[in-house]
């Protein structure tokens, strides 16, 4: 066995979090191993790294938990704590983890600083800088800081940390986070020189809807900072930010979160963050007059540059411009390296797509998006400061000679988030599809989980971010990620008696049109139900779902005010909703609101949500919530039969996603499901087997038909390569997820300027269908955390393999498979330490079953036979399964396949030549494209041509052909 991935609060070593819970969590690997499970765990936690200070000890225990567990200490302000673990394995083995840590804030200690305000003008960026003298050794050091709108704090010389866009972006009318470093290794003895550099940011920058509004939170640069540095003596110095300290301008001349940074060396104050500077013209700084009431310590992951990208190509326009082609679009910036003439303005300008060869960026509307760079005539490496793009290429102005792309470094960057999920197919474009679902999570996870990166938006908009979270959950580990949103979004919730805004954190403009900073959307607000209970399901931590089931709760009870003060329907009939957004069904083709009645998916939603409290309220053995709950969404959901469904199960609806969400959410009795499943793949078949959903219904559409029997439907509906589809962007060549399924059209010009973001991850929900059922991925809510694993692969013949990996709170999960060229199927499965798996192979016989290359009725594995199915439960470990099908997966070409592929695909379209001729030619064929060959007999137009006895002959010839 060995024990990793230590983590404090769902981090890794967690430096001046907020620790008001404090949960360890674990993963123990089998490493080769005879154990499978956990029999015993013992957890230490000590004041030093080698344990002489022990502060709690579990002892040894059976019940210890690795997915979440919580030791009884009395935690102290700024002090680290080391903390192991030992786990005993049912084979007698014991193992003992390496050490980790934690370290605590403030807390409740008062502090000595003061906010301060630079005295300059409020749109001067400012420089701030203090000198200090050590003159004992010392043994550590902290800084602990906020500055707002954002702040780089710099010592001696050096940047503290590696984060950008600290304190981060959270609802600052109600809480400020603070940060804490260790600088022990940034300060010398004797003199030494604090840098703080400011910037807008979302506080007092253009930010918000509609091109923005100034000044939200404030309208002042201000500043607060405490150093402690310990003494070898143990004595302790503390210096606060006060009046004392000096301010002047910066070369930032101007910085914005929409508009971009503008920089101009000729102003730097060289060495300004050494000691020894002369600051003697600098202006002393002014009390600013703000309290500390509002500090907390921090719950943001800090944003780093994970990853860095070379330019691949330098273009040159029809128009003449010079553009850096990324290959992909991105979040972040671009650092380059400069070396011109004193005054040389290096202009860049950030764009996601060209059009007609050209630099292109109206999509981004009144967002400026650029980066200007006024030399001094010295050699330097430049980046902005407190400015990020959402781009693939750069136009460039000012860069003079030859442009080298090794001078160009695209710096991507988002929160702290470790990858944990990976798919892959046979079909290169699927491949393509799921990386762009990871590059629009990676574009958009930057502190809050944002609709784009790139335009004069970029807000944590609710709706998206629900739809969103079990991918994200699969793709990255996010418990930590979206506690902070959470608790922005209950910081907001408290004060709209249960609401929850459309946006996290909400913009609150004085002059707000009533949109901006509105709420109370079914499907946006019900991010305060879905995401804690995905996060349960996926982490397994029963604190986090504890501290957030008050937000679910109160958002139910919301919405059930509502319907009480209306007559009590128990249906949500009031108010505006966003519906099916971006739906292609609606009545205006230029109105992005969907055909699907907004007031029957409020509804809906009201129901599934008063499912969700009561199974939360169940975790907890709230039995008596739990009946509550469940007796209200048994209430809405006949009152939604009633108004919404004819007695025989017909949907009053006639949309696919009336149906699909009928059916995801549970909405109509057992025996209404074969009608509604039928009427949806009719639908499907009049809409000529493409998607017309939006943000609701998308999500769950594949996993709606995958579950009720139509996975062949499901898979057209991922593999359809024309418009609608997923893969009508990649193969238009997006390597993000669109806002628009035509965000871009046929011909490559862009098919909207107002709202049309090119990564938008919203759509990017259909990899949860590639991780749950493709895959056959799934954890369940009786042993959340994938303590316990439903494995339901779904396999379908016009894909040869498909494989997932997710690293869990638990470990390493694999699951896989692959038709063989004699028909066979072969899955693999990992299932990690101390978990157990239920497995359902499909269309296959118990006797006909390899396991490891045993015969599974002599593997003791337990197995047994249900209808067409098998049904195995598995141990940790690793196992492949091979057997013949009952049916054969290796899918050809036939009568029953639809005219459209038979005529797209080469061979198949000869042979209607050779042995039907005069169908493909027909001037009326398209308007049958989604018929069957079979479904041709009959019709007066075709029935010279398509005779039983020509339809036998052709089935023969067609059967040969592979798809």
């Amino acid at each position: 066995m060995k024990i990793g991935h230590l983590r404090t609060n769902q981090i890794t070593n967690p430096l001046g979090f907020e620790f008001e819970r404090l949960c360890l969590s674990w993963i123990t690997e089998t490493g080769g191993s005879n154990s499978v499970f956990q029999n015993f765990a013992r957890v230490e936690v000590a004041l030093d790294s080698d344990f002489n200070q022990i502060v709690f000890d579990s002892g040894k225990k059976q019940d210890i938990d690795s997915l979440s567990y919580t030791p009884d200490i009395d935690l102290k302000p700024r002090t680290r704590y080391f903390w192991r673990v030992t786990v005993w394995g049912n084979a007698d083995d014991v193992v003992t983890s390496d050490v980790a840590w934690f370290e605590t804030a403030k807390m409740n200690e008062p502090w000595q600083a003061e906010w301060i305000t630079p005295s300059l003008g409020k749109e001067i960026h400012p420089l701030i800088r203090k000198e200090f003298h050590l003159s004992s050794e010392f043994v550590s050091a902290r800084a602990y800081i906020c500055g707002v709108g954002l702040y780089e704090l710099e010592l001696n010389g050096k940047k503290a940390g590696e984060e950008y866009f600290a304190p981060g972006y959270n609802a600052y009318d109600y809480w400020l986070q603070y940060q804490t470093y260790d600088i022990t290794d940034l300060l010398v003895s004797g003199d030494n020189a604090i840098g703080i550099t400011l910037g807008n940011g979302w506080y007092k920058g253009r930010f918000g809807f509609e091109g923005g509004y100034h000044d939200l939170y404030g309208d002042k640069f201000a500043l607060i900072a405490e150093f402690i540095v310990t003494l070898k003596d143990g004595t302790e110095v503390v210096l606060p930010s006060n009046q004392e300290w000096k301010c002047a301008p910066s070369p930032i001349l101007f910085s914005g979160i929409y508009d971009g940074e503008i920089y101009d060396a000729n102003l730097q104050n060289n060495n300004w963050t050494l000691s020894g500077f002369n600051d003697s013209k600098w202006s002393h700084v002014r009390s600013a007059e703000m309290n500390t009431e509002k500090l907390q310590a921090r719950l943001s992951l800090p944003v780093k540059i994970m990853e860095e990208r070379k330019p691949v190509d330098i273009i040159l326009t029809p128009a003449g411009e010079t553009v850096l082609d990324f290959g992909q679009i991105m979040t972040g910036w671009v650092r380059f390296r400069a070396n011109t003439a004193k005054g040389t303005k290096h202009h860049l300008q950030y764009g996601e797509i060209l059009q007609e060869g050209n630099f292109y960026r109206e999509n981004l509307r009144t967002a400026k998006a650029e980066h200007i760079y006024i030399s001094n005539g010295k050699p330097c490496e430049v980046q902005p400061h407190f400015t990020f793009f959402g781009f693939r290429y750069v136009k460039l102005n000012g860069f003079t000679g030859e442009v080298n792309l090794d001078d160009f470094t695209g710096c991507v960057i988002y929160s702290d988030l470790e990858e944990t999920g990976r798919i892959e197919t046979s079909n290169p474009l699927v491949n393509r599809l799921f990386q762009n679902a990871l590059w629009g999570q990676k574009g958009n996870f930057l502190d809050v989980p944002t609709d784009c990166p790139q335009r004069d938006e970029r807000m944590g908009w609710t709706g998206d971010a629900q739809v969103f979270a079990p991918t994200a959950c699969y793709n990255m580990y996010s418990p930590a990620f979206y506690r902070k949103y959470m608790y922005d979004l209950r910081q907001e919730q408290v004060r709209i008696n249960g609401s929850v805004p459309f946006t996290v954190p909400t913009v609150k403009p004085k002059d707000d049109n009533g949109f901006i900073n509105g709420h109370g959307s079914s499907a946006w607000g019900d991010a305060a139900t879905v995401i804690p209970w995905t996060l349960y399901q996926n982490y397994g931590d029963k604190e986090l779902l504890r501290n957030q089931f008050d937000t679910m709760k109160d958002w139910v009870d919301y919405i059930k005010k509502i319907d009480d003060e209306s007559g009590g329907k128990r249906l949500w009939m009031t108010g505006f909703h966003f519906g099916d957004w971006l739906a292609l069904d609606g009545r205006d083709p230029h109105s992005p609101m969907g055909g699907t009645d907004s007031y029957y998916i409020a509804s809906a939603y009201y129901c599934y949500s008063a499912q969700l409290v009561a199974k939360a309220a169940k975790v907890f053995g709230k039995h008596e919530i739990a009946e509550e709950y469940n007796k209200l969404s048994n209430e809405i959901k006949e009152a939604i039969m009633k108004e919404y469904f004819t007695p025989n199960g017909r949907s009053a609806i006639h949309t696919q996603t009336a149906m699909i969400v009928a059916l995801y959410m549970d909405l109509i009795p057992e025996d209404f499901r074969e009608r509604v499943i039928n009427d949806l793949k009719a639908k499907l078949r009049e809409d000529k087997m493409h998607l017309t959903t939006g943000f609701v219904g998308t999500p769950y559409f594949c996993t709606v038909l995958s579950e009720n029997g139509a996975n062949d439907f499901a898979y057209s509906l991922l593999l359809n390569e024309d418009y609608p589809s997923w893969l009508y962007g990649v193969k238009l060549g997006a390597t993000t997820i669109w806002e628009r399924w035509n965000s871009v059209l046929s011909n490559g010009s862009i098919s909207d300027t107002g709202m049309n973001s090119l990564n938008h991850y919203a759509y990017g929900s259909i990899a949860q269908w590639m991780y749950q059922q493709m895959c056959g991925i799934n954890p369940v809510d009786e042993a959340p955390g994938f303590r316990k694993i439903k494995f339901s692969p779904k396999p379908y013949g016009k894909l040869t393999y498909a494989k997932a990996s997710v690293f869990s709170a638990s470990g390493l999960i694999n699951s896989g498979w692959e038709i063989k060229e004699d028909g066979s199927l072969s899955f693999c499965f990992t299932i990690p330490f101390n978990s157990t798996a239920e497995v359902f192979l499909p269309d296959a016989l118990l006797y006909n079953i390899k396991v490891n290359n045993v015969g599974i009725l002599d593997s003791g594995l337990e197995a047994v036979q249900l209808e067409k199915n098998v049904r195995c439960v598995l141990a940790a470990g690793n196992f492949v399964f091979e057997y013949m099908p009952n049916k054969n997966y290796i899918l050809t070409y036939s009568s029953d396949t639809s005219l459209k592929e038979l005529i797209e695909n080469e061979k198949t379209k000869n042979i209607l030549v050779q042995q039907l001729p005069g169908l493909v030619e027909h001037e009326l064929i398209q308007h049958f494209s989604e018929s069957t060959l079979k479904e041709l007999i009959g019709v007066p137009l075709f029935i010279n041509i398509v005779t039983p006895e020509k339809l036998n002959q052709v089935d023969q010839t067609l059967l040969s052909v592979r798809m």
